[in-house]
């Protein structure tokens, strides 16, 4: 169970998704995370579904999130 004090708790993926689309785009996230599902063709949709499939994409995803909320402080 998440904990409180989880930086991501209460966050849901597609929140995270949306939120790094506007930041850097597809193509800025095909350049940092190489996945498929960045480079062809990408949705949120497309890329939810993966990512809920694939646990280390998704902490690949949720790291660069995490990255990005320190570097806007």
């Amino acid at each position: 169970m998440p904990s409180p004090n989880d930086p991501l708790h209460g966050i849901t993926l597609e929140a995270i998704l949306i939120d790094l689309h506007a930041r850097f785009g597809w193509a800025g996230l095909a350049e940092r995370i190489d996945v498929r599902c960045f480079h062809n063709e990408p949705s949120v949709k497309s890329s939810l579904k993966f990512l809920r499939k694939t646990p280390w994409a998704r902490a690949k995803v949720e790291a660069l999130y995490l990255e990005a909320r320190r570097a806007a402080r």
